[in-house]
């Protein structure tokens, strides 16, 4: 691959990453305030039994917005968010694999004397080991306490970090701790999330009364939206700035 193709590659691929992001994590902080106006608007409603809808202006209109309990259209009508975090995460491993696995800066002799082919094995392993750890302990007793969890995350992202600037180059060590945040929340929405929501569409759509244990599921997998919030902003970001520094 020559280096002007690689370079336009590299351009292209990094604003898409960047763009996917910004809409994943816009709809993730707007969901997140619109669980909040919604629980308490149920607390009000509770109290004087009043319908609970959230109000919003924007662009020239107002927009009305009701939680419902069962469903009032088609299952084909229903609009999903889900291709939003796997273009963000499949854009971020193609600059992963063009800036660090094809190209320099993946390994630093002074850190570590351990040949290329080496680190991009950790690198991959680390991103599966994140996933693995992170939803064993998410269905654990740690998963019911969000502080608890929050404890036991922040002791392993401090390992992590640890341990990958042990093996890589500074940057690439930091790149590869936001690759494990962005594989544990994108394999999270469509292994964890995704399939709870299927059931209940098809509970639904069937005229059944679904399980509203599934909607606190998926929930509880992702550990509070704002946190998911949180971190993509820095995945996104972080990473988008860092890479653009490798080059």
């Amino acid at each position: 691959m020559s280096s002007a193709i690689r370079e336009w590659l590299n351009l292209t691929v990094r604003w898409f990453h960047v763009f996917a992001g910004i809409m994943w994590v816009g709809q993730t902080y707007y969901f997140t305030w619109l669980d909040g106006q919604f629980g308490k608007l149920e607390k009000k409603a509770a109290a004087n039994g009043t319908a609970s809808a959230v109000w919003m202006v924007h662009s020239g209109g107002f927009y009305s917005v009701e939680k419902q309990k069962s469903l009032g259209v088609a299952p084909e009508q229903v609009r999903w968010f889900r291709w939003e975090a796997l273009m963000t995460w499949v854009a971020g491993v193609i600059l992963l694999v063009l800036v660090y696995y094809l190209g320099d800066g993946l390994i630093d002799p002074d850190v570590a004397d351990i040949s290329k082919q080496a680190g991009i094995a950790i690198g991959v392993g680390a991103m599966v080991a994140g996933w693995v750890i992170y939803d064993l302990a998410v269905r654990s007793p740690l998963g019911k306490s969000q502080a608890a969890f929050a404890g036991f995350a922040l002791v392993m992202t401090a390992a992590a970090a640890w341990g990958l600037t042990h093996v890589f180059s500074g940057r690439a060590a930091y790149i590869h701790l936001g690759a494990i945040f962005g594989t544990i929340m994108t394999i999270n929405v469509w292994m964890r999330i995704l399939p709870a929501q299927h059931k209940m569409i098809a509970a639904a759509a069937a005229g059944e009364t679904f399980d509203a244990s599934l909607g606190a599921q998926a929930k509880r997998c992702i550990t509070g939206r704002a946190s998911e919030a949180a971190v993509q902003a820095q995945y996104v970001y972080g990473r988008a700035g860092r890479i653009s520094d490798a080059e």
